[in-house]
């Protein structure tokens, strides 16, 4: 069951269906952070059926995975645009010049994952459990959540498998709902069999994939920018309006890069990305709300993991509501 209610404003389609000028076709590239699967579904849609072309694109998509690191591909030129995580963003800005120009998924889709046989009924109960959390922009939520309830917990690195979870090694695991969460269903434990904790559920809800660029390429082709946002909320709306259609492009995708698949899983990460990217909270895909940024800096700054930030008009230059 969807946790979010989703709009689709009639307004911004009409926006966002709006043609570019004609003109000649200017090659870009961009590289996602994760290795091919349905969380990119709306940028292979794209540029399937022709929309970065439409917007005068010739769009190279790079895939990434646990030996790339996105903003390094900003940093070093091998990449004109990145997404990224906005605490990512934000972390990296400190060290890099570089801007959000359009924001994609605006719920944050990571919990903390516990099996009811544990005892864990609400968050106060992980106090001296062990918790696997993942390393880097992954812990932040999970950090300021154990400081605001003034909680000890056992941090314990986790991977990406989640044998150590399914053995009892920890009590608590991190997930992504549109990914480990299904994928313990698909280890036979039942949604009933597990309690769950959500950080939006905690005033910790950290808008997730953005499009990034360095400051520069904001500033020398704007055009291009806009472009590259507006084909790609095309993509993840027509992702959304013909699901099959789009998970045929991920599988290709995955096939191509050898990744292994399931269709089913996809279809369930394809569902729940569209609940963390539309929402009646922020019905206008692609942008990101200066509340929302503000709110993340100022978790960042509690828990220490920045010093300061750009103010909301220098760090975004994407569409606005």
């Amino acid at each position: 069951m969807s946790r979010f209610t989703h709009l689709l404003p009639a307004a911004l389609l009409a926006l966002l269906l709006t043609a570019a000028p004609a003109g000649a076709i200017e090659k870009a590239s961009i590289v996602l952070q994760w290795l091919p699967q349905a969380q990119f579904a709306g940028y292979y849609v794209a540029k399937d059926k022709g929309f970065y072309e439409e917007e005068g694109i010739y769009l190279h998509i790079m895939s990434g995975g646990p030996d790339v690191l996105a903003s390094e591909y900003l940093e070093t030129g091998r990449a004109d645009f990145a997404t990224l995580f906005l605490a990512t963003g934000i972390q990296r800005r400190a060290t890099l010049p570089l801007v959000n120009i359009g924001q994609f998924v605006q719920n944050s889709a990571l919990m903390l994952i516990c099996k009811k046989s544990s005892g864990i009924e609400k968050v106060e109960d992980l106090a001296g459990k062990k918790v696997g959390l993942w390393a880097n922009e992954f812990q932040i939520q999970a950090r300021a959540l154990f400081k605001k309830r003034n909680m000890r917990v056992t941090v314990v690195p986790q991977s990406d498998s989640l044998d150590m979870f399914m053995r009892g090694g920890v009590q608590a695991a991190s997930g992504m709902w549109y990914n480990e969460y299904h994928t313990l269903m698909t280890y036979g434990l039942k949604p009933e069999d597990l309690t769950t904790f959500f950080y939006t559920d905690y005033d910790l809800n950290f808008p997730e994939d953005g499009i990034y660029c360095l400051e520069k390429t904001a500033n020398r082709r704007p055009e291009l920018c806009r472009a590259l946002v507006r084909a790609t909320a095309r993509g993840w709306m027509y992702a959304f309006n013909h699901p099959e259609e789009a998970l045929d492009s991920v599988m290709k995708r995955m096939k191509e890069a050898r990744v292994p698949a399931s269709r089913a899983h996809q279809r369930w990460m394809l569902a729940r990305m569209e609940d963390i990217i539309l929402s009646d909270q922020v019905p206008s895909i692609g942008v990101l709300r200066q509340a929302d940024y503000e709110r993340v800096v100022k978790i960042l700054e509690d828990v220490g993991v920045i010093d300061k930030a750009p103010l909301f008009p220098e760090f975004y230059r994407g569409p606005v509501r």
